[in-house]
């Protein structure tokens, strides 16, 4: 069998059923027989990188994985920053490129570049393949390494030659390997409880790696058997609902809200699970860290001590460890408990929230959010979201109560991975509505990829804040440099049209001025049944509440500014 199709036969096997890419010349011959393949149907993007951010959020949405497929050398090194963007937020796929012929790695032919030594800082792993019957081999082991432990993206880099040679292949004796299972220390289960038990101000810290695990629905029932709060990092948002009496917000310097921090601030013994306490959600270690005791529960060994030092570090399955600690607790009896330290917590969330209804004109960003929160509602709709300003007040204001329908570029913070994004989640859950929120100027990252959406009839929609600056960066001159330069982009609320550059890939859309009129604009846009943009003309210079540390954010916005005239 031609190793081409044997790829195809395994990528079937392995539960592949779509994959995001481009063909040419150094792929071919395994497009050949995708275009055969009777399980797996392929979405031509317009730039290599779509394709893996739209096979990322496709398992970002499903669970499922996803490939991204292009060919050698510019189009394989294009594939670089969506595998970035998938592997520092532990996001699998498979990521396949083609390579020019053995004979000529290393002597600089044509689009001959060493992909995988370029990635190997970004991906979990990669091969080039250059022994046609190493192919199934590698292959499988790509997927495993792929899933197992903190999961990640894998490249696979083919030789034309390697994919057209013949090898003795039976997919009947050929199957998926096994992923191993990471169960926790059970003594170290017991310690954790004994600690909760003895805190008198403990809370829960569910990470993305809750989400990765489908952990979610355990650690809410820990939590309510417990009677601890729960607060998420952001990767985890929607992890437990927004009225939970337990749901205690989103910690962070950027995307944090001021109930979460203050709950955080106020515990004395924190279990961290599936999190990595990177420094937007930390700040200030030091401030973040206190006096607090640190139960920190991950599949992946180097994440304990690595930026907390934990009093107690368990390695271990999200899921499996939450079962452990909740059959522990269960066997010691239900702590003697003070109702009233829980009891308060949906009033204080209530009122140490942001203030979005303002009625000002120009519109101001939180108003749209606000009137997103009021439409989309109905825990039916999957956001996608890169980078900027824009990225930052929606993972502060917009409320999501479920898992997987809330999918940023967390440590990446990648431009142009929202509508890509919003294609690879519309696929993996046709069922949902898809809508993008990004900025003006991120717009113009991978805009193209409005095409295949329409191409493809996915009718995502793309949420645009325009307030025609780079403005997170304006933000961070004037605070931290105390200068502008270069972030003023006026043509984005003048000269430049971005309906007209939906309508040229296929689209529809509108621009929207006024406060009063978004909600009809988001009701046409979801009765459209085609991808469709909507450009909101919003107030120019906001400043978006942040700070050095979670006991230190400066918070804008607080009162309803006087009324001034709309931006034209």
């Amino acid at each position: 069998m031609q190793v081409a199709e044997v790829i195809v036969k395994i990528l079937e096997s392995e539960g592949i059923t779509d994959a995001f890419g481009i063909p040419g010349a150094g792929i071919n011959p395994v497009y050949k027989h995708l275009a055969l393949s009777k399980s797996i149907k392929h979405y031509t993007v317009r730039h290599e990188e779509a394709a893996v951010h739209a096979a990322d959020a496709y398992f970002r949405a499903s669970g499922r994985m996803a490939m991204a497929i292009c060919t050698s050398g510019p189009g394989a090194t294009n594939f670089v920053t969506g595998l970035y963007t998938a592997n520092i937020d532990s996001i699998p796929l498979i990521a396949i490129t083609g390579q020019n012929v053995t004979p000529l790695l290393g002597k600089d032919a044509f689009q001959c570049v060493d992909i995988v030594e370029i990635c190997k800082p970004i991906c979990k792993a990669g091969w080039c393949i250059t022994k046609a019957e190493d192919v199934p081999r590698i292959l499988r082991e790509a997927f495993r390494t792929a899933k197992e432990g903190k999961p990640g993206p894998v490249v696979i880099d083919l030789p034309l030659d390697v994919q057209m040679k013949d090898i003795d292949y039976d997919p009947a004796k050929d199957a998926p390997l096994p992923i191993p299972v990471v169960k926790p220390d059970l003594a170290k289960i017991k310690k954790a409880i004994e600690m909760l038990n003895a805190a008198q101000n403990p809370i829960i810290i569910m990470g993305g790696g809750v989400i990765l695990s489908d952990a979610y629905k355990e650690l809410v029932e820990f939590a309510e058997y417990m009677q601890i709060p729960v607060i998420t990092t952001y990767m985890a948002k929607g992890g437990i609902p927004v009225n939970h009496p337990l749901y205690a917000g989103i910690v962070g310097i950027q995307v944090g809200i001021p109930v979460g921090n203050k709950l955080f601030l106020d515990s004395d013994v924190v279990l961290g699970i599936g999190c990595r306490f990177t420094d937007r959600h930390t700040g200030d270690v030091k401030i973040y860290a206190g006096e607090r005791k640190f139960i920190h529960i991950d599949i992946e060994p180097k994440q304990i001590d690595k930026i907390i030092k934990a009093e107690l570090g368990i390695v271990s399955d999200a899921k499996l460890a939450i079962k452990a600690l909740l059959d522990e607790a269960k066997a010691k009896g239900p702590k003697k408990q003070t109702p009233e330290r829980v009891a308060g917590i949906p009033k204080l969330r209530e009122s140490m929230k942001r203030k979005l209804d303002f009625q000002s004109m120009p519109i101001k960003p939180h108003r749209v959010f606000y009137e997103l929160n009021k439409f989309f509602h109905d825990d039916k709709t999957m956001f996608t979201t890169g980078c900027g300003l824009n990225q930052i007040w929606s993972g502060q204001f917009q409320e999501v109560s479920k898992p997987r329908l809330y999918l940023p570029s967390g440590g990446a913070g990648t431009l142009g991975f929202d509508i890509p994004a919003a294609i690879g989640a519309k696929v993996a859950r046709p069922e949902h509505r898809a809508v993008a929120v990004m900025g003006d100027f991120g717009f113009t990252f991978l805009v193209e990829e409005l095409a295949v959406a329409a191409t493809y009839n996915l009718p995502i929609i793309v949420i645009i804040l325009n307030n025609a600056f780079l403005s997170l960066i304006r933000q961070n001159q004037k605070y931290a440099y105390q200068y502008e330069y270069a972030v003023s982009m006026k043509e984005n609320h003048t000269v430049m049209d971005y309906i007209k550059v939906a309508e040229g890939f296929g689209c529809r859309g509108e621009r929207v001025s006024k406060p009063g009129d978004i909600a009809a604009a988001l009701e046409r846009a979801s009765k459209s049944k085609v991808p469709y943009v909507i450009d909101f003309v919003v107030e120019e210079q906001v400043d978006c509440s942040m700070g050095p540390n979670i006991a230190a954010v400066k918070e804008f916005c607080i009162e309803e500014p006087m009324e001034t005239p709309p931006a034209r």
